[in-house]
This record gives structure tokens, C-alpha cells and sequence, in this order.
């Protein structure tokens, strides 16, 4: 990895961020994986350093909150008996984006467990300047990790989608209708017209479109899970600081 140049490290991670695998990137810039997988995490690792540093004193007046599962070297169902859970399987990433401005303050890889909604809720309160209205679903762990966040200085609601069954035969993989949808008022004062999810799950298809491993019904998976937080720090940055958002 030593031995590329700015050029070459330039056009592997292009290639990264606009959702080519390894593989694909291995072909298009004739460099071994392992180099490009190096390459990413050192990268990855800077991004994470560079994000926890920018995202400070911010001025957002509402956040959205969802998580999107990926997966670490073998699905859930598949993992031996034994084997250390906390980093092979089902991993969620946490994230909060500003609908206003599109910008993402904070994130967090993990298991979908409370000790890591209270993490999570925890640096997005550290990164914020000003009393904010959250909007989520209904996981309950979110209810305890915005109090632990935020205390009483909040306006915290969640939205409940409701879909069509899911369809069978030729249109299965095609997204559900959503049908209706309930709010529910949890601390503070939200506008009810602005509890919402839409942009955070909007934002789950912007990820998985730039991010090979979180590409559905596909063999792309990461074999390691620090590998995973790499890639989604490079996103990240690329999306908050490089991406003209429209």
C-alpha cells in the first residue's frame, strides 16, 4: 500500500464511495484486494477522526432516527456454536440525519441492544448546540436512551408505519404500500406534522447504494467488523463533506 500513489489511492477510493466491491475495484484500478481493503480501513479510520472532530456545536432543529442492518462474515442463523457473537452476524447502524439540511451528525456500528441506543443517543446530544425535536421508531430502547440523552430538554416523538402484506411471486422484492401510520407524543412539545422517519429511511437506500456490503440479495457481506465501521466512516465523510446534496 506504501508504494501507490495519490493518484492511484485517489481512484480506489472514488471507486469506494460510489458502491463498487473490492472485486470491481480490484479490476478497474489493477490493485491486489488486500491492498484496497488496507487502503479503505486506514482511510475509514482517519473519516471516523475527522467526523468526531467537525460534527460539534451543531444548530439542528430536527433530527431523524432509524437503524439498517447489515451483517458481519455469517448471518445470524449461521453463526457456530461458540463463537464471539459481538462481531460476526447481525450488525445495525445507527443513524441520525438532519432533515433540513441532509447532514448525518452522528452514527454508531453495533448490535441492536439498549447499551448501544444509549451510546448513540449519548454522542448525537454531545454534538448538538440546541434544544431539538427527535423523531424515530418504535424502538423501545430509544425511549430510554433519549431520556438519558437529553433529560427533559427534548421534544421526542415516534412514528408507527403501517404496510401491505408482503407480496408473492414476481413482485415480492418490490416495497410494501404503506397503508396508515400512528404518532405518538413520548417527552416534550414535537410538532406532530414533523414526527417523521421518511428521510431517515430514505437515507438507508442512499447507504446501501454506496455501500457494496449493504447491497441486498447480493453475496457482499463484510468479513470483519472493523472493516464494516470503515467503510461506513468513509461514507459518511464523503457524504457529509464532499456530496452536493439537492
Amino acid at each position: 500500500m506504501n508504494r501507490l500513489n495519490l493518484d492511484r489511492r485517489t481512484q480506489i477510493i472514488s471507486a469506494l464511495v460510489e458502491g463498487n466491491s473490492i472485486r470491481s475495484t480490484e479490476r478497474m484500478t489493477d490493485t491486489h484486494r488486500d491492498t484496497i481493503m488496507r487502503l479503505m480501513v486506514e482511510v475509514g479510520t482517519g473519516c471516523a477522526a475527522i467526523h468526531n472532530e467537525q460534527m460539534r456545536n451543531l444548530s439542528c432543529q430536527r433530527i431523524q432516527c432509524d437503524e439498517i442492518w447489515s451483517y458481519v462474515k455469517v448471518k445470524q442463523a449461521n453463526i457456530a456454536k461458540g463463537a464471539d457473537r459481538t462481531r460476526i452476524g447481525d450488525q445495525w447502524t445507527f443513524v441520525a440525519i438532519d432533515p433540513d439540511t441532509k447532514l448525518v451528525p452522528a452514527y454508531l456500528v453495533g448490535k441492536r441492544t439498549r447499551d448501544n441506543a444509549v451510546a448513540f443517543m449519548g454522542d448525537l446530544s454531545e454534538r448538538l448546540s440546541n434544544r431539538v425535536q427527535i423523531s424515530s421508531d418504535a424502538l423501545r430502547s430509544y425511549v430510554d436512551a433519549v431520556e438519558r440523552a437529553f433529560g427533559a430538554d427534548v421534544d421526542y416523538g415516534q412514528v408507527v408505519k403501517f404496510y401491505d402484506a408482503e407480496p408473492i411471486g414476481p413482485g415480492r422484492y418490490g416495497p410494501p404500500r404503506v397503508t396508515g401510520q400512528e404518532k405518538t407524543v413520548i417527552a416534550g412539545s414535537p410538532d406532530q406534522r414533523h414526527i417523521s422517519t421518511s428521510l431517515v429511511e430514505r437515507q438507508n437506500l442512499t447507504m446501501r447504494m454506496s455501500m457494496r456490503r449493504f447491497t441486498r440479495l447480493t453475496n457482499a457481506f463484510s468479513k470483519k467488523v472493523e472493516n464494516l465501521l470503515a467503510a461506513v466512516s468513509l461514507h459518511f465523510a464523503h457524504y457529509n463533506f464532499v456530496r452536493v446534496h439537492k
